[in-house]
């Protein structure tokens, strides 16, 4: 994998300029400290439902489970509400393209639900070993030594307002956003393809119509800000990529190398970049960041998925 370099400080410059359009400027994407958004597929999707228990949840313009009772006095009640409400999330998400589309009234609904589903947050340490000193077996005197942010996760719903800028693009569509977390290397990768793409049928006359696809990448240096603040994630801005994932249906990312750069490294030590985990189970994960703010909502997946 092999870096530019950049002859001018115009050149760096623009460059950072073109990442920042294209990633956004908050703590799940590029922010003056150092990104943080695709519709799910239908079989991605169906995936993220499948994993809930089969709870009937019915979501319109004007209502929602009002009447979700809000003292709950075991944990089979605790996780049948918390399902509920999940399967409420992902019919919004998929309803207002993860927050892109979404009115004042979805976003005021959104805001509801979420903010029942933190109070039954089961993760009170999401922090824990996020600084890579975990380890991958099991120690019966403490309990297990996996990070709990571990994983792969894709967005589906944001309300930050530098990511939903970015659906305005009138030239590029946004493909999925993820954050591959394997402490302490926390990479944020958002998807997007040439908007005229989308008006295209997969298939014509049987035969398949080639896509292109690109990727915007940021990584990071995740840690966490201490036992005052258990759940909050500091990040640390390390390098930021553009490459090309596919062109005209050819995999492209071995043929050419990605267009690169290192950040520059700070000690940080001041909460200037960070976010804030409010829920998170083996399924979901919702974090707020601390500027521009907003939160975003993701599902743990198994895989990328490198389809636009």
């Amino acid at each position: 994998m092999s870096t530019k370099r950049f002859s001018s400080r115009n050149d760096l410059s623009g460059f950072l300029l073109v990442m920042v359009h294209i990633g956004g400027v908050s703590s799940f994407g590029i922010s003056s400290h150092g990104i943080s958004s695709v519709i799910p597929s239908d079989q991605s999707l169906s995936s993220s439902f499948r994993r809930l228990s089969p709870l009937k949840a019915t979501i319109s313009e004007t209502n929602i489970d009002d009447d979700i009772p809000m003292d709950i006095n075991n944990d089979d009640d605790s996780k049948g509400l918390r399902d509920n409400l999940k399967r409420q999330i992902l019919q919004l998400g998929a309803s207002y393209d993860r927050g892109f589309g979404a009115s004042p009234r979805a976003r005021t609904k959104m805001e509801s639900i979420l903010s029942r589903l933190e109070s039954y947050n089961p993760q009170t340490n999401a922090a824990r070993f996020i600084d890579g000193s975990g380890r991958t077996t099991t120690d019966a005197s403490y309990g297990s030594q996996i990070s709990p942010l571990k994983g792969n996760w894709r967005m589906v719903w944001t309300t930050a307002s530098d990511v939903l800028l970015l659906g305005g693009n009138p030239f590029i569509a946004i493909g999925a956003i993820y954050q591959f977390i394997d402490p302490p290397v926390v990479t944020n990768v958002i998807d997007f393809f040439p908007r005229v793409q989308t008006l295209f049928p997969q298939t014509l006359s049987g035969i398949s119509v080639p896509n292109s696809l690109a990727r915007a990448k940021v990584t990071t240096k995740a840690s966490s800000r201490g036992p005052t603040y258990p759940n909050r994630i500091g990040l640390n801005f390390e390098r930021v990529e553009l490459s090309g994932e596919e062109l005209f249906g050819q995999h492209v990312s071995k043929l050419f190398p990605p267009l690169g750069i290192d950040l520059p490294r700070f000690d940080v030590t001041q909460d200037v970049g960070f976010f804030d985990v409010t829920y998170l189970d083996d399924e979901l994960l919702v974090i707020r960041q601390n500027a521009p703010g907003g939160c975003f909502v993701l599902v743990q997946v198994d895989s990328e998925d490198t389809e636009p």
